[in-house]
């Protein structure tokens, strides 16, 4: 089994949360109550749980000169598979910011493109140059 990446986060609204995820990104849904829902996100489950309203206080950082959310998740994707999103979202009009370009020329050079979700969270999408970068 490869390993896998677990997040649980709290939601305001479970079917509307499943309904982004699922038809919006193409996310499946696993199992699930009235009161949270699995969500497989390119193999990595993220949990999400009715909890009502939450705040997260949280201030923004500059990386590349761009200004981003200190708080976000988001998925490492292959070139191909990150292109076929972008224009997938870019056609639904959901892109809160788009193809970004981080670290030109260095080691861990990135593009990215962001979301929001229907809990205001950010969702980050990013592919490597060299996939043997991520870490490096």
């Amino acid at each position: 089994m490869e390993t896998q990446f677990h997040l649980s986060l709290p939601c305001l609204s479970i079917s509307k949360t499943r309904a982004f995820y699922t038809d919006v990104l193409g996310a499946k849904a696993g199992r699930s109550s009235q009161n949270w829902v699995d969500i497989d996100l390119f193999g990595h489950q993220i949990t999400f749980t009715k909890s009502g309203p939450f705040n997260f206080d949280y201030k923004n950082y500059s990386f590349g000169g761009q200004v981003l959310p200190s708080f976000h998740f988001g998925v490492i994707l292959d070139r191909r598979s990150w292109k076929v999103l972008f224009q997938k979202l870019s056609q639904k009009e959901v892109l809160l910011q788009s193809e970004l370009d981080f670290l030109s020329g260095k080691s861990g050079e990135h593009q990215s493109f962001f979301i929001k979700d229907p809990n205001d969270y950010t969702v980050e999408f990013k592919c490597f140059t060299n996939p043997d970068e991520i870490f490096k």
